[in-house]
């Protein structure tokens, strides 16, 4: 089995059993925009990191005012692209409530946007070319990362650059699966497995690992409300999963490792 079949089917691995979704009071996989915003305006106020760093560097213009477009997919509400203030930002998303968030952050700036509602590389023939682009915290999602980084690199005139955590972004939850439905979840893929298609397609693969910049969650009582989300259950519960996420050495929780990788597109 190849790499990327293999990630294919770990990712199957972590679709959730049919008879817990059924039970489940709301979408465990949403994503709050508000927890999105914030990420956005920690990056706003402190514009810095290795992603941020590997994206700006490559920007083909030196002088602040016309520093190059970028292309954002999976953009949320732009934590991976707006602090670069880019002289044109194409951001792709498919969430429409997102890309609003985005757009009043960058109307603020005064950082033209076009926002594409889709999923990559659905849309991608609708997108223009990037001097950049930039993707994060998306790639677990994706099933066929071949298709996904061969299109992602052919819309981009000089960079990619893609964040993504080391493991599974709700890996951390694994000690509450089992605690509470006896449930074992998978421990891969892996942002090495990633990168190591990436390098499969030829592309030079750059990796830099660092920490997230804030923690995953700013209370256990935040923790503990997204947790039931995830884990399909009752929100009345918010109060065992604190104390079960204690008992487990789940909260308080280690800051998130976080991997960058970037490679250059020939001319």
């Amino acid at each position: 089995m190849d790499r990327a079949e293999r990630w294919r089917r770990d990712l199957d691995a972590w679709a959730i059993p049919d008879e817990i979704i059924a039970a489940a009071p709301e979408n465990p996989w949403g994503h709050l925009v508000s927890r999105f915003g914030r990420r956005t305006d920690t990056a706003l106020a402190q514009p810095a990191g290795p992603t941020l760093d590997r994206a700006r560097e490559s920007m083909p213009a030196a002088n602040a005012r016309f520093p190059g477009s970028v292309l954002d997919v999976g953009a949320g509400t732009g934590a991976a692209s707006l602090p670069l203030r880019p002289t044109e930002l194409i951001a792709v998303d498919e969430s429409a409530a997102m890309l609003a968030e985005l757009s009043q952050r960058a109307a603020a700036l005064e950082v033209p946007v076009r926002a594409i509602e889709g999923r990559w590389p659905d849309v991608a023939g609708d997108v223009p070319v990037a001097d950049v682009a930039v993707c994060a915290h998306v790639v677990f999602n994706v099933p066929d990362l071949v298709e996904f980084f061969t299109a992602l690199t052919a819309h981009a005139r000089r960079r990619v650059v893609v964040e993504l955590p080391e493991r599974h972004p709700t890996s951390w939850l694994n000690p509450l699966w089992e605690h509470f439905h006896g449930l074992r979840r998978p421990t891969t893929p892996t942002a090495d497995d990633a990168a190591a298609i990436a390098r499969e397609l030829g592309y030079g693969v750059n990796v830099e690992r660092h920490l997230a910049p804030e923690p995953r969650y700013s209370s256990i009582e935040e923790m503990a409300a997204s947790a039931c989300r995830r884990l399909c259950l009752d929100p009345a519960r918010a109060g065992e999963v604190a104390q079960a996420a204690r008992d487990l050495g789940v909260w308080p929780p280690d800051r998130t490792r976080w991997v960058t990788m970037w490679w250059d597109v020939p001319a």
